[in-house]
């Protein structure tokens, strides 16, 4: 008889694709609306560094940790008849009804199952963009959101 092994088997960790993903913004359309996006960027945080000379110390530089700055999050899709993004952009330029959402943009696996989740916390739309008309292309129309906000963090 064959010895079982006590040796738990390692889960694989195969790279993410970047096709699979899912935005949620809060309150944008009535509900919390799951839209589908071509592409998303922007998910990165710096953090300045302060160069800081100290009397009388010549050897080295103290390099300080400054402010965390967050890049605006980019969401590129289809243009459609669906204009809630466009409605959200344009409450804040108007000044009409400046609300803060937050949102979630979800990396999925192939079987389409989350896998890690990150949430932006009171952004808001600081940029709108559709793509030029062209009549010598056949190519989709590609509306293009900015949003700015307060930070990101994977949940």
């Amino acid at each position: 008889m064959a010895k079982k092994s006590t040796t738990p088997t390692a889960q694989r960790r195969d790279p993410l694709p970047v096709y699979c993903f899912q935005v949620t913004i809060n309150s944008v359309a009535s509900d919390p609306a799951v839209a589908f996006f071509k592409s998303v960027s922007g998910l990165k945080s710096e953090s300045e560094v302060v160069d800081f000379q100290e009397g009388g110390e010549n050897r080295f530089t103290h390099r300080l940790v400054g402010p965390t700055k967050w890049s605006n999050i980019v969401l590129k899709r289809g243009f459609s008849r669906d204009n809630a993004l466009l409605e959200w952009r344009q409450a804040w330029a108007l000044g009409t009804k400046r609300t803060r959402n937050s949102g979630k943009i979800v990396q999925l696996d192939t079987a389409l199952k989350a896998v890690c989740t990150w949430e932006f916390i009171d952004g808001w739309p600081c940029k709108w963009e559709l793509s030029e008309f062209d009549a010598s292309k056949s190519e989709l129309s590609i509306e293009t959101l900015e949003i700015a906000h307060h930070g990101l963090k994977r949940v």
